[in-house]
């Protein structure tokens, strides 16, 4: 499909699907489902829900299809969140951060250091607190499936290594659409500038942004290295992405069938790591063969610094008992 796709024509695509899913009575009628991504083909997240189609496909013997729009093409995470809220869309994968205004339960997951390793973080998803934060979106227009791999996110930039928070004094850095990352990229003394992931290339190369921050995979595969040539792993963040669905259409799918999907997702997320962790691999090779200079700094200035965000959102009993869970899970 190309280019973008009105919100209207897009809400008009919703009815079409919301029809062809809630009327299976036609004999071999097949349901097919829509799921969005920014990220290209090949990228884990992606690769992850092409798994979860085969094996809905192969379950129920082609009955239920899963059709992928990757690379951004029905638009930016948050365009996509609300397509699928409205049943524009079926499935969406976003990062946690483009959660957070709109569910703040999620915020506890992209607290700076909130995570203290990769591995942590998948012990906190894969268990209660997992569970209890796919929950919040119910009733909201959405079901969570599963929480994806997303981190660590570290700095990238065109001016220079970044050593301390003073290095950031001054440079405009991408952020996401969150309050909370915004307050964040300031306290380390950067100057946030927010912006969707699919306009990071142009605002690199025309220097509107000086750098940005996210996950060696998405460095790599946005072709970001091309412009930005310093990579500093403060590794400030461990937010994982989410995977959703329009609850208009899993409530409209048959119980076996949701209890089916349900299932595959679970399984999904051991897939996408395994995928996950061969890209990382991949991407700093790439990049370090590309001639992008990496430096690994200190984390404790930057721990430092973020730390007064860190209490005022956990002064919230909902968001502090969270993030003791957390911490106790270290």
């Amino acid at each position: 499909m190309s280019g973008l796709l009105t919100r209207r024509a897009l809400l008009g695509s919703g009815i079409a699907a919301t029809a062809a899913i809630g009327a299976p009575s036609v004999p071999d009628s097949g349901i097919r489902l829509d799921a969005v991504d920014v990220h290209p083909p090949g990228y884990p997240t992606v690769e992850a829900v092409r798994w979860i189609g085969e094996e809905l496909a192969r379950e129920t013997g082609g009955r239920i299809r899963i059709r992928q729009f990757p690379s951004g093409q029905l638009g930016a995470e948050d365009d996509t969140l609300g397509f699928a809220r409205y049943h524009a869309i079926h499935f969406c994968r976003v990062a946690v951060a483009a959660l957070n205004n709109p569910f703040p339960e999620t915020r506890v997951l992209a607290l700076p250091y909130a995570f203290r390793s990769t591995a942590h973080m998948r012990r906190v998803v894969d268990g209660p607190i997992g569970t209890d934060l796919l929950n919040i979106f119910e009733g909201r227009g959405l079901v969570g499936l599963a929480y994806y791999d997303a981190a660590p996110r570290s700095f990238y930039n065109i001016r220079g290594p970044i050593d301390t928070p003073a290095d950031l004094a001054g440079l405009k850095i991408r952020s996401p659409l969150s309050d909370m990352v915004l307050e964040t990229l300031a306290a380390m003394g950067a100057n946030p500038t927010p912006l969707s992931f699919g306009g990071v290339f142009s605002a690199l190369e025309t220097h509107l942004i000086d750098g940005a921050e996210n996950n060696l995979p998405s460095f790599e595969s946005s072709r970001h290295f091309e412009t930005a040539r310093f990579w500093s792993e403060t590794e400030h963040s461990h937010s994982p992405d989410a995977l959703l669905m329009s609850k208009a259409a899993f409530d409209a799918l048959a119980p076996a069938d949701r209890d089916l999907l349900k299932d595959i997702a679970r399984r999904s997320v051991q897939v996408m790591r395994q995928s996950w962790d061969a890209r990382v691999a991949d991407a700093r090779r790439a990049v370090l063969e590309a001639g992008v200079a990496i430096n690994r700094p200190d984390p404790a200035p930057f721990m430092a610094a973020v730390e007064p965000v860190v209490r005022r959102y956990t002064a919230d009993p909902v968001l502090g008992r969270l993030h003791s869970r957390i911490q106790a899970e270290g």
